[in-house]
């Protein structure tokens, strides 16, 4: 019974850090680019993009076609680090767990 105990309690702070980890993605920052940095996309790393930066030297109708694609690809950078940054804050949150062989977290 005292095992059980133990791990509902450890459940229970497991519970409270994850809360605390999706908490503070909201306020995480990354940024992705593309062209050099010629476009850049700002977003949390819960996925929510604040903004997009696009050099002045793209905006012209012949450009149309190269500048979608650079929105593109620095918004999938942009997200490849929010999801780094998220795996990395359930890693926090999650050490110290004694947690079974595959477990993975969020579930």
């Amino acid at each position: 019974m005292k095992q059980l105990t133990q791990m509902l309690q450890q459940a229970q702070k497991m519970q409270q850090k994850m809360e605390e980890a999706q908490q503070k993605l909201e306020s995480v920052s990354v940024e992705g680019k593309s062209g050099g940095g010629l476009v850049t996309v700002q977003m949390t790393a819960k996925g929510f993009v604040q903004k997009i930066t696009v050099d002045p030297s793209l905006i012209t109708p012949e450009d149309k076609e190269i500048l979608e694609d650079l929105l593109v690809t620095a918004l999938n950078d942009a997200k490849e680090k929010a999801d780094a940054a998220t795996s990395e804050e359930m890693s926090k949150a999650s050490s110290g767990m004694n947690m079974p062989s595959g477990f993975k977290l969020p579930f």
